[in-house]
């Protein structure tokens, strides 16, 4: 067999050079990432957590309750960065891996940590005045600690993009190509769960604000269990007489429509009552017009067993991002 012509091009070489470039850029980047992870993780260990610690101005409960496996999510970055420096990837991440369920408990306690963050700014002078002198330290670099304490969630994000682009351009025949397939698949799948996890808590934050929305105890538990979407104004186009306006909630499986209270009710002012639920599963959509994209806005009917409604909107956007809310709602409650 012939071999090549000296200075002939060979894909296979190129391709190889190319994934042994990308390699090198994510292993590069994923070392000097984590060096900057674990500093930040320590300076919140050791000015935040420690010292609180030490000071007693947190109780135990509360201090799990603001930093939950804070102090463990950075002992595992310390097992990992050794290895990472001696460029031992494959290793490294693989006995990495046991630790991702901490940032899965991280993300379950995301929520509660703002929250308690919040209580005890306002409810304590003690611990509001060490935090802003921590804070204050040339170290953090004007960072709050509301802004760090998202830090290992976002991490997470960076190991998935980086890892899985460490993985991607290792060959076949490299001895770490397993482990660190491995371990991209492993680190995808927890960032799957935190990634679902976010988004339960996000819907119920927005449950509980419309709950607080709608007045009265015949809204009790509307929202309960569900998705929401969106909500917004329409007007209500009737039969006969001029259209109304009326607030709209979306969520996975209802179309929920409330009227505003009086602004002089005692109790309940800036509060809706609900007026109508319709369900999305019996739910008949169209565009009656709205169409072309010109400034007029538009009409969408809503055809249900015992009733049609006509909803109209003068912003032609607003209207086509409802319709593509309620083609989901409907496409869902549908499969």
């Amino acid at each position: 067999m012939d071999s090549p012509a000296p200075g002939a091009r060979c894909p296979l070489q190129e391709q190889r050079a190319r994934w042994a470039r990308k390699r090198a850029r994510a292993a590069r980047e994923l070392l000097e990432t984590e060096r900057r992870y674990q500093e930040q993780l320590g300076l919140v260990a050791t000015y935040f957590v420690g010292i609180l610690r030490a000071k007693g101005t947190l109780t135990p409960p509360e201090s799990q309750a603001l930093f939950g496996p804070w102090e463990r999510i950075y002992g595992a970055s310390r097992e990992l960065l050794p290895h990472l420096e001696e460029g031992l990837w494959g290793r490294g991440l693989e006995g990495f891996c046991p630790h991702l369920e901490l940032y899965v408990q991280f993300a379950a306690n995301a929520e509660r940590a703002q929250t308690t963050l919040q209580e005890l700014l306002k409810k304590s002078k003690r611990f509001r005045r060490c935090v802003r002198l921590q804070e204050g330290r040339p170290e953090f670099g004007g960072l709050q600690l509301q802004d760090l304490l998202p830090l290992p969630l976002e991490r997470l994000q960076q190991y998935e993009t980086l890892v899985v682009a460490l993985a991607e351009n290792t060959g076949p025949s490299s001895p770490d190509h397993q482990q660190l397939t491995r371990a991209a698949r492993l680190i995808s799948e927890t960032a799957q769960r935190v990634h679902t996890i976010g988004q339960k808590q996000k819907n119920d934050q927005h449950l509980r604000r419309v709950q607080a929305l709608l007045g009265g105890r015949h809204a009790k538990g509307l929202t309960s269990g569900r998705w929401f979407l969106r909500q917004g104004w329409l007007l209500v186009v009737p039969p006969r007489g001029e259209p109304r306006p009326r607030m709209f909630f979306l969520f996975s499986d209802v179309l929920l429509m409330a009227k505003p209270r009086p602004p002089l009710h005692l109790l309940q002012s800036g509060t809706f009552a609900c007026r109508a639920l319709y369900p999305m599963s019996q739910c008949q959509l169209r565009r009656v017009f709205g169409h072309s994209g010109g400034p007029c806005g538009g009409l969408l009917s809503l055809s249900f067993p015992h009733e049609k409604l006509l909803l109209m909107s003068t912003d032609q956007e607003e209207l086509l991002r409802w319709y593509h809310s309620l083609t989901v709602a409907i496409s869902s409650q549908k499969n």
